[in-house]
C-alpha cells in the first residue's frame, strides 16, 4: 500500500466575533508521513515531540483507530514520521489538524476512498464545530456552517501582504475548560453587535480592507468571559489600530492572542509594542507567520520510492 503524506496548517479561529463560524489558516504546519507497518511507531520532531511521538494516549492514533473501527475496517498499524510546528493547547488549531490527518489516514489505509469533502465532514463531527477544521483543510479565511452532517464553507484568499503575530503564554489551556467559562445565553445587544462585526470582518477579508479590522474583530460573546483564563487578552486588545497592528483577538479558545498586521514590515514595531505592554509579566513567545491561502495537501506515493 502506498505511503501517505499530509501537510496541514495551523489555524486561528473566531477572530473576535466569529465564534465557531470563521477561521484563518496560518503558515505553521503539521507534516505527517505514514506507511503501513508491523506495529505502531512514531518518529517526531519540531514542537512538543514528546507529546506527538507518544504511541499511547495519542490523539492522532486514537482517532485513526476509532474511525476505522466505526467503519468496520481492520486497523492497519502505521509507521509515522511527524514534524510539528503548531503550538499545542494554545488555540492554534492543533486538534483540528490532528483529527483531519487521522481521518485522511483512516480513509487511505482503510481503503474507504473518501473524498476531501467527506474527510472534512468527519473531522468537523469529531471537533463538534467546523471553523478550525474547515480553514485547515481549505486554507485562507473560511466562513463555515454545519447542516446536519454536511459542512458548508467558503474560503477567501487573504491579501498576500497580511500576516499574523501569535503571542503565546507559557501554559496551555484546554478547549473544554475555555468553553466551560461561557454563559448559556446572551443579551440581544451583544448578539447583534457580534453579527454586525462578523459581517464586517468577512467583507474586510474579501475586499482587503485592513483598516476595518480594528472594529471588525471586536467581540462580546466569548472573549469577555475567557479573559479570566487568558490573561494576555486584556492588555493586548488596546493595541488594535496602533503600532502597525490592524486587529487583535483571542486565538480560538485561547490562551494565545493573534494580532493581524497589514505587512511583515510592521512586525518589528508590533513586537516592540507587545513587549512594552507585557513588561513585568510572565515571559511569552511571539511567532510571526504568514497567512496560508492554499489548502492542506494529501498525497500518496508507492513504497518503492519516487
Amino acid at each position: 500500500m502506498s505511503a501517505l503524506h499530509l501537510r496541514l496548517p495551523a489555524t486561528t479561529a473566531n477572530l473576535g466575533p466569529g465564534f465557531d463560524a470563521v477561521a484563518l489558516a496560518l503558515q505553521l504546519y503539521l507534516e505527517v508521513q505514514a506507511e503501513a507497518a508491523a506495529t505502531f511507531r512514531i518518529e517526531a520532531s519540531g514542537r512538543n515531540p514528546e507529546v506527538c511521538g507518544a504511541v499511547e494516549n495519542n490523539l492522532l492514533l486514537n482517532t485513526y483507530r476509532a474511525v476505522l473501527t466505526e467503519q468496520g475496517r481492520p486497523v492497519t498499524p502505521l509507521s509515522l514520521r511527524m514534524h510539528n510546528e503548531i503550538p499545542l493547547g494554545m488555540g492554534c488549531g492543533s486538534s483540528a489538524a490532528v483529527r483531519l490527518a487521522a481521518v485522511a489516514m483512516a480513509s487511505h489505509f482503510g481503503e474507504l476512498s473518501w473524498d476531501r469533502k467527506r474527510i472534512l465532514a468527519a473531522a468537523c463531527r469529531l471537533e463538534n464545530h467546523p471553523d478550525n477544521a474547515a480553514a485547515c483543510w481549505m486554507g485562507g479565511f473560511v466562513a463555515s456552517a454545519l447542516e446536519e452532517n454536511e459542512v458548508r464553507a467558503i474560503s477567501l484568499a487573504p491579501p498576500a501582504d497580511w500576516c499574523a503575530l501569535l503571542v503565546l503564554p507559557a501554559r496551555p489551556l484546554a478547549t473544554t475548560a475555555s468553553r466551560g467559562l461561557l454563559p448559556e445565553s446572551y443579551e440581544r445587544a451583544a448578539v447583534v453587535a457580534n453579527l454586525q462585526r462578523v459581517s464586517l470582518l468577512t467583507a474586510a477579508f474579501a475586499a482587503g480592507r485592513g483598516e476595518l479590522l480594528r472594529i471588525a474583530m471586536q467581540d462580546w460573546v466569548h472573549q469577555p468571559y475567557r479573559s479570566k483564563a487568558c490573561p494576555l487578552l486584556e492588555p493586548l486588545l488596546p493595541l488594535a489600530g496602533v503600532s502597525g497592528i490592524s486587529g487583535v483577538a483571542l486565538s480560538g479558545a485561547g490562551p494565545a492572542v493573534v494580532l493581524l498586521l497589514a505587512s511583515r514590515e510592521e512586525a518589528a514595531t508590533a513586537e516592540k509594542a507587545v513587549a512594552r505592554v507585557l513588561a513585568g509579566r510572565d515571559p511569552v513567545e511571539i511567532l510571526l507567520c504568514g497567512l496560508e491561502a492554499l489548502p492542506a495537501t494529501c498525497s500518496t506515493r508507492d513504497r518503492g520510492g519516487e
